[in-house]
């Protein structure tokens, strides 16, 4: 392991030393990194076998620096009334980024975090701490496991962002677990998924079609090179049983630092092209980067 510093201005809000300089760690799914910002003096993006997780700015937990994050957040933003609590489920936790920035932006919200990378919530915890006074529970298991734990009808919104390695695993795509999103979901809340994919988007529209089995309303946002399938890129799904906030969406991921571009409606579904929903039987996971994705 990298060395860590213990300088009194580098503590979290939960009063332990943050890394002041790259932290190296095996953990479950590979080798974790912290590698620190240049531009921020206490944040750090989380690497595992060198592809991007998170980004964690200790003293901005409301700053989202990964452009699929800020679209998750403006969906989080856009759900309820601003400052509004909310019940969250995370499936996924990396280094707790959207459960630090809807406690942050949501005081008093009750957060689940599932992650099943046990070596890695005990790297982030000690490393980049938690603020106590947040009410966010984490779990170290499967995140269609965890799910299944939940109780119906808890949730305002569940964020789906798991990966191992960087794909996600084939029984998170399905029909059958995306009827247990919607078990957990209060009426009315919104299922969030951060997709990968790349030319031809076989994947992406296979999603889409999955969730429209499901849920009525969708949407989703992504960068225009990925919508045209020029590169491979993340892509974030919004699903509800309830009509989104689609001019307000599109014009705050129309004004990202990277603009990106919402679809909804009928244009979503012709983007589809008659793609077939992904069922347990017949699933896979998401299709692998090509290796120069992340430089």
């Amino acid at each position: 392991m990298a060395r860590r510093g213990a300088s009194g201005d580098r503590k979290g809000r939960a009063g332990r030393a943050a890394p002041d300089s790259n932290v190296s760690e095996p953990v479950d799914g590979g080798l974790a990194e912290l590698v620190a910002d240049r531009e921020r003096r206490r944040a750090w993006t989380l690497t595992i076998d060198g592809a991007p997780q998170s980004h964690v700015d200790l003293d901005d937990p409301a700053h989202l620096s990964f452009e699929y994050q800020r679209r998750i957040g403006h969906i989080a933003d856009l759900v309820a009334p601003a400052g509004q609590p909310l019940h969250v489920v995370h499936l996924g936790g990396g280094a707790f980024t959207l459960a630090r920035y809807i406690a942050a932006t949501r005081p008093r919200s009750t957060q689940q975090v599932i992650e099943v990378d046990a070596a890695l919530v005990q790297l982030v915890r000690r490393e980049l701490p938690l603020d106590p006074q947040a009410r966010i529970r984490v779990r170290s298991t499967d995140a269609r496991a965890g799910l299944g734990k939940i109780q119906d009808g808890w949730a305002d919104l569940v964020i789906a962002d798991v990966f191992s390695g960087a794909r996600t695993p084939a029984h998170l795509t399905t029909t059958e677990f995306l009827a247990e999103v919607r078990r957990v979901l209060k009426p009315g809340g919104t299922y969030v998924a951060n997709l990968a994919d790349g030319p031809p988007l076989a994947h992406l529209r296979g999603q889409i079609a999955t969730a429209a089995t499901v849920f009525p309303e969708l949407a989703l946002a992504a960068d225009p090179t990925v919508w045209r399938g020029r590169r491979f890129g993340n892509a974030v799904l919004l699903a509800s049983d309830t009509a989104p906030e689609i001019a307000q969406l599109t014009r705050r991921v129309a004004t990202d630092p990277h603009p990106g571009r919402v679809e909804h409606g009928r244009a979503l579904a012709d983007f589809t092209g008659g793609a077939a929903p992904v069922h347990d039987a017949d699933a896979r996971p998401s299709p692998s980067p090509p290796p120069n994705a992340f430089h």
